[in-house]
């Protein structure tokens, strides 16, 4: 059995009503203007300009007896023929459940990429202590990777203006010293403190827009920073790797990462500047490795050649190959999280964070076999915790503005 599906303007007038007791069934008839009538009888469309009527041996046409209107434009009638299928009804809850499935597997490799880099990055700055030279090399690798998608088609190449360039630059800036502190904060102590330290991003995240965007924070929203910043405070003290350098560099990641979100908010607005967040990231990744380059080399030469590395006695095929890893695993969780947060709202995607920092903190203490005391684990737990409170306080304040 089939059945029509009629895709119609809403100036067109439908009429499914039979005009006397004796018309047939499968007779419908579409009023697209006063002087035209569109006929539906057994599958056939008729477009004329007479009245159509059935009876029990066939059709009858007569002429309209109304007067006639200009004919209505701007409007297009489409009609096409559908099998029934009793799976037709089950297709949105397939699509709903293969939505879940693909977002549940973004988040896993999201956390597994995460994981992957901080154990590889971690490796590798413990024997190679030039953290300039490695966020280089990471943001080299995102650069080939991001010329190779557009290369090829994999991604739409946008088309820039030199204004949004301008208007990106700011953010590259930030986003270029964000991961630079991040990777000499990972050389300088354990993986567990240094995302226990970045654990305080929503502190930054409130006083910035407070001083920049002017949005401030609610009372609960400030109530939800206190165990965030306690909790960082008690594990700091039990920290057995602890040093001021491991400790302000986090502090400087959380601040400069921070600016990035809000400098995002508060430039890209318009919508000549307004770019999807994949595209945003590729620009700021090329961006960054530009600016990073001549930094890099000056301060610490070059120091990634096979030579350098046989002169220190390192095993330049591990060195190389540890790198690699650790540079594509922190641009695939970077692209990840950005297609995440295309497909949820930021608050869920600030949920998913915080669970993200909880599985790296644990898989870097069970991998590094780290010694971490019960008063240093209790600091921790509280910070997340305040974390996780932030991200429902954060939650029912944009169901209150939506209300």
């Amino acid at each position: 059995m089939q059945s029509a599906a009629i895709s119609y303007s809403p100036s067109i007038s439908v009429s499914t009503k039979p005009r006397n007791p004796t018309q047939s069934p499968s007779l419908y008839r579409f009023n697209i203007s006063s002087s035209k009538r569109l006929c539906f009888f057994n599958g056939s469309f008729s477009l004329n300009t007479v009245n159509c009527s059935a009876r029990r041996n066939g059709w009858v046409s007569g002429p309209t007896s109304e007067p006639r209107e200009p004919d209505s434009e701007g409007f297009a009638v489409r009609a096409i023929s559908v099998p029934e299928s009793p799976s037709a009804s089950e297709s949105p809850k397939s699509s709903s459940g293969m939505e879940t499935f693909v977002l549940g597997t973004l988040f896993g490799l999201w956390y597994l990429f995460n994981i992957y880099f901080n154990i590889y990055d971690k490796q590798i700055l413990e024997v190679y202590p030039y953290p300039l030279t490695i966020t280089l090399v990471q943001l080299a690798v995102g650069t080939l990777l991001v010329m190779f998608m557009w290369i090829f088609n994999l991604y739409k190449r946008p088309k820039i203006s030199s204004r949004q360039l301008a208007t990106i630059l700011p953010l590259a800036v930030m986003h270029t010293l964000g991961h630079l502190f991040t990777n000499i904060s990972l050389g300088k102590v354990s993986v567990s403190f240094t995302h226990t330290i970045k654990a305080t991003e929503p502190f930054f995240s409130v006083v910035l827009s407070a001083m920049f965007l002017g949005e401030f924070p609610t009372l609960w929203v400030v109530s939800s920073l206190l165990p965030i910043v306690g909790g960082v405070a008690l594990a700091s003290m039990t920290e057995a790797s602890f040093n001021w350098a491991g400790f302000w560099s986090a502090m400087a990641s959380n601040l400069t990462n921070q600016s990035r979100n809000v400098l995002s908010k508060k430039f890209m607005t318009t919508k000549e500047e307004s770019l999807d967040n994949i595209t945003l990231f590729s620009l700021i990744t090329i961006m960054s490795f530009i600016l990073l380059a001549p930094a890099a080399i000056f301060i610490e030469g070059v120091k990634f050649t096979p030579s350098f590395f046989q002169s220190t006695g390192l095993n330049v095929r591990e060195i190389y190959i540890r790198s690699l890893i650790a540079a594509l695993c922190f641009h695939a969780y970077q692209q990840i999280a950005y297609m995440i947060l295309q497909r949820v709202s930021p608050v869920t995607h600030s949920v998913g964070n915080c669970v993200k920092r909880v599985v790296v903190i644990v898989s870097s203490v069970l991998f590094f076999r780290t010694r971490v005391s019960l008063i240093n684990t209790l600091g921790t737990a509280i910070a997340l915790a305040g974390v996780f409170l932030y991200s429902r306080t954060k939650s029912i304040k944009l169901k209150t503005k939506i209300a």
